[in-house]
């Protein structure tokens, strides 16, 4: 982790769950973390859980990355005061309940602009600071065992995946596109997907939790998998990233 200190990481989705437990471990780390969230104030509440020499590199900004203009926003803030982005985690997601052949189509478009379109809003903006500064970044985009396969809802007595599982395979191959942009473009930025399965945060129903038990995981787990994919060397590349529970049944 020595060549990130002091490098700049922007998280997205960063008032709860992985988002919240990565932003905290950044920081704990060295780097200068932004914060992106909707519900601002959760992200500034993190500085808390920090130590207090280090509560100064947690900056938290109010911001719903399905809308470009927001996003443009922050990452001009961004930019203008600390310089660039040298670490992007794409992890902001929803997930809503109903059946894809029923549900109202402007939730599964909800899905559809913050999943996949938020991805894309963040990481074009992260890329032109890196190659603008001809820096070699790390992008990451927090994927789901959901963008690999879809769970059967009626044996697994879960609920519809509906759209969230198709954004999540639109992930899945946006990885891989990035990937050959990067190579295309001669630069030595990574890219890698991290899925994991069930992770006890918000946004998992309570119905899932009861389904699955003890089989989740906890969003330090999934903050752990994400520093060691960063700690690795300047040649490695860790492409793909699935994480399971023990036993998970779905």
């Amino acid at each position: 982790m020595e060549r990130w200190q002091n490098k700049v990481a922007v998280v997205t989705g960063a008032s709860s769950g992985i988002g919240a437990a990565l932003s905290i471990d950044l920081v704990n780390a060295g780097l200068i973390v932004v914060g992106l969230a909707r519900r601002v104030q959760r992200v500034e509440d993190l500085k808390r859980q920090v130590t207090k020499e280090k509560q100064r590199n947690l900056h938290a900004l109010q911001c719903d990355v399905s809308k470009e203009e927001y996003v443009n926003k922050a990452f001009d803030w961004i930019e203008k005061n600390l310089g660039g982005i040298d670490i992007l985690v794409n992890n902001a997601g929803i997930f809503r309940i109903g059946t894809l052949s029923e549900m109202d189509t402007n939730l599964a478009q909800e899905i559809l602009q913050t999943n996949v379109m938020g991805v894309i809003y963040c990481t074009k903006r992260a890329i032109k600071s890196m190659k603008t500064r001809n820096f070699n970044g790390h992008i990451i985009l927090i994927n789901s065992i959901g963008g690999h396969t879809v769970p059967n809802s009626k044996t697994s007595n879960v609920p519809s995946y509906n759209m969230y599982s198709p954004s999540k395979f639109a992930l899945t191959a946006i990885t891989e596109v990035y990937r050959q942009e990067f190579n295309n473009m001669g630069t030595k930025i990574k890219i890698t997907s991290i899925s994991p399965g069930l992770v006890e945060t918000e946004i998992v129903p309570e119905q899932m939790k009861q389904a699955i038990g003890d089989h989740i995981l906890k969003s330090e787990d999934v903050s752990s998998a994400i520093l060691f994919a960063i700690s690795t060397p300047p040649h490695v590349q860790i492409h793909e990233m699935i994480i399971k529970p023990i036993g998970e049944i779905i």
